[in-house]
């Protein structure tokens, strides 16, 4: 979660393409990043979470604290668009957004969430260059599963080749003991 402009800017440029955005519609608030499980998509998300972000979004937002019936908005961190003329902490859209209703503060929750909060100093670009490096390793180790499997379906086709060609049914061994004939010796055995 960003406390201020700057870092929800901070946020904003090291956000991890899965993560889900949640902000306040049309009002200042923090921006609150929920960093998905892997293999989870954010459609799947399930309701008590969403509860849980929209109420931490809007209990620290100024203005949305103090209003009732506010809109929290939700999207993929990867659709988020931010331009060069906007200002800081502010982003656009690729696509359209999904919407939370929140009706009104509700202290239980933003209690229970407080409690057990922890902050932590989080240097981004070195989660970043760690988590590229996790996906370059598993992207590598599947490429090298593959070209093992490629490889492997290629040495059964040519065996399977093999034993369906008839260029090895008059190939004969030659017995080493046995002296080799020329041209003449071939033709009176022959005869």
């Amino acid at each position: 979660m960003g406390k201020d402009k700057v870092e929800n800017e901070d946020l904003i440029k090291y956000a991890w393409p899965q993560d889900v955005w949640f902000h306040v519609d049309k009002l200042s608030s923090a921006h609150v990043y929920l960093r998905m499980p892997d293999g989870m998509n954010w459609e799947a998300i399930p309701q008590a979470v969403l509860v849980d972000c929209a109420q931490l979004v809007k209990a620290n937002s100024i203005e949305g604290n103090k209003k009732d019936n506010i809109t929290v908005i939700y999207t993929p961190a990867d659709n988020l668009k931010k331009q060069g003329d906007m200002a800081v902490g502010q982003v656009a859209f690729h696509n359209d957004k999904r919407v939370v209703h929140v009706a009104k503060r509700e202290n239980p929750i933003v209690n229970r969430l407080n409690k057990t909060k922890v902050e932590k100093q989080v240097d981004h670009e070195q989660e970043r260059i760690e988590r590229v490096k996790k996906e370059n390793a598993e992207k590598r180790a599947q490429a090298a599963q593959r070209k093992k499997e490629e490889a492997e379906l290629a040495r059964q086709r040519a065996e399977e080749k093999a034993a369906r060609s008839y260029d090895s049914l008059f190939n004969v061994e030659e017995d080493p003991d046995v002296p080799k004939l020329t041209g003449k010796a071939i033709e009176e055995d022959f005869m």
